[in-house]
């Protein structure tokens, strides 16, 4: 499950699938994983925007935090670090 709270930014419909697409590798390996839910935050923060993303999967809890000055490559990076968090647990997870 995905949970995208906006706070005091606007995105629009196509905006808000372009992110569903960069979280979609990270999705498949929290199904993976067992019981995944992801929270994403974003706000805007003097002038730079802020996400932060809370995981929970069967393996344990995470947290991610990225500031950028665009949106896109804010959330491009979360959803880089959520991958790469994610396929810790799954290695861990298997071995």
């Amino acid at each position: 499950m995905i949970k995208l709270d906006l706070g005091n930014v606007l995105l629009k419909p196509s905006h808000r699938r372009q992110v569903m697409a960069w979280l979609k590798r990270s999705t498949r390996l929290g199904e993976r994983v067992g019981s995944f839910e992801l929270v994403l935050h974003l706000r805007r923060v003097k002038g730079q925007y802020e996400v932060r993303a809370d995981v929970h999967d069967a393996l344990g809890d995470f947290g991610c935090r990225s500031r950028q000055r665009d949106w896109r490559d804010a959330l491009r990076d979360i959803a880089h670090l959520i991958t790469l968090q994610l396929h810790d647990h799954r290695v861990r997870g298997t071995a």
